[in-house]
């Protein structure tokens, strides 16, 4: 695939980054594309318009995966190359065959690397559900297109998953949060060489930790933030959502507070980058260094390692299970936070720190 630079002309409303990042996206999978039978065209039109590009990059992945594993490890194609693979060697294949696929091989497989060395690659039952999902929605699309006379997925094996416990997320509670805020404002807990960094980027951290704990958003939507994207005469800001859904959020007066303090006092106005958010190089800062940066400050929190600190996705539940105590709706926790099925949200709905501890009380006091 060509490594030229891409010159985005963009005539939506979302931000250049973002376009940017979904064409680099859009180009590998294209280029996966380019790799596989032409039978498959018609599926890869189907996920375009039915899930979004990072699933269907996924997908792809998964099934580029499986069409190389026909061809290296078993007898049911002669094909040499994925592009041989043909639809009469798929209509061949049973349920067991990906049975066999997804609970024998996938679950511990070895490579020779380039050295000669062997590498053990072992697969949890999640990341088997996943690659199942792929050949699920790859079987059944083919079956559907009257390219395959039978549905093979009916005769999957299912894969046990780890049933969703409340009481096991992870999040940060509301005297946690306080002392989080106090941290990313004073620095108190940082290393001597952290708090050199932290006298350059304390308003920005504040900013980005007070976003999260605020929108609960996730970490690419708050790192594809442009200065664009908000709108301080009408308090409100745009961000985009998964599948290129759009959401206008409110503004209130802590946060109007943090980004002009940060945007006046620290991120430089004469940046020619359009991110809100900038490293200390001056470019867009990356969903790495959020990542870093925020398990940094919980670490301090917690009183554990850097290493294990919270991520963006813990102070993601932090919101959900606190606005959910505080006696919001779950339908409007929902919305806030863009979950696709309320039952995500109701797992914080019943999670409560306490309630352990108030049954276990009410049994002593009889």
């Amino acid at each position: 695939m060509s490594c030229n630079p891409l010159n985005v002309n963009n005539k939506t409303n979302k931000t250049d980054h973002i376009v940017k990042s979904q064409a680099i996206i859009d180009r590998e999978i294209r280029a996966m594309e380019r790799e596989f039978p032409s039978f498959l065209k018609d599926y890869s039109i189907f996920l375009r318009g039915s899930v979004a590009l990072t699933t269907h990059e996924a997908y792809f992945i998964d099934i580029k995966f499986f069409l190389q594993y026909l061809i290296d490890e078993t007898d049911l194609t002669e094909a040499k190359d994925l592009k041989d693979i043909s639809l009469k060697d798929l209509e061949k294949l049973r349920a067991r065959e990906i049975n066999y696929f997804l609970g024998d091989y996938c679950r511990r497989y070895y490579k020779e690397d380039d050295e000669g060395k062997i590498q053990v690659f072992e697969n949890s039952n999640r990341s088997l559900s996943r690659k199942k999902s792929s050949l699920t929605s790859l079987f059944q699309f083919l079956f559907r297109n009257e390219q395959l006379p039978v549905d093979i997925t009916t005769g999957f094996n299912p894969i046990k998953l780890p049933r969703k416990d409340p009481d096991a997320i992870k999040r940060l509670y509301e005297e946690e949060v306080r002392a989080l805020i106090h941290v990313v404002t004073t620095g108190e807990g940082l290393t001597e060489r952290e708090r050199i960094y932290w006298e350059k980027t304390k308003l920005r951290d504040r900013a980005i930790i007070l976003l999260f704990l605020t929108y609960g958003l996730r970490l690419k939507e708050l790192a594809t933030l442009d200065i664009d994207s908000f709108n301080f005469k009408r308090m409100e800001f745009t961000i985009f959502r998964k599948r290129d859904k759009e959401s206008v959020m409110p503004i209130n007066q802590t946060i109007f507070q943090a980004l002009t303090q940060y945007m006046d006092l620290e991120r430089s106005a004469f940046s020619t980058e359009d991110a809100l958010f900038l490293s200390l190089q001056g470019r867009r800062i990356t969903e790495r260094a959020i990542r870093e940066l925020v398990k940094k400050y919980t670490s301090i929190v917690m009183q554990t390692s850097r290493r294990d600190g919270y991520s963006p996705h813990k102070l993601r539940a932090t919101t959900a299970s606190t606005l959910i105590e505080r006696g919001y709706s779950i339908f409007d926790v929902q919305e806030l936070l863009d979950h696709d099925n309320v039952t995500t949200t109701q797992l914080y709905a019943a999670h409560r720190k306490d309630a352990k501890e108030q049954i276990i009380q009410e049994f002593d006091s009889e």
